[in-house]
């Protein structure tokens, strides 16, 4: 499962590590993706969502 919003769509991004010593390393920033129970599209499923779309409200969680 790749590791993607399915509401927005953010996924991870891609930059440099940089040391003291201005050495510079390819790392990964991930978003921070919760398993969320909701109301998509009329039907309750789970999906993997960013915590921005929980805490913005474009999600709708069921119990």
């Amino acid at each position: 499962m790749a590791r993607i919003c399915s509401l927005c769509g953010k996924g991870r991004s891609v930059g440099n590590s940089v040391s003291h010593a201005n050495n510079k390393t390819k790392r990964t920033w991930r978003p921070n993706l919760q398993r969320v129970k909701g109301n998509f599209d009329g039907q309750v499923k789970r999906a993997l969502v960013c915590t921005d779309c929980i805490h913005s409200g474009r999600v709708q969680k069921v119990a």
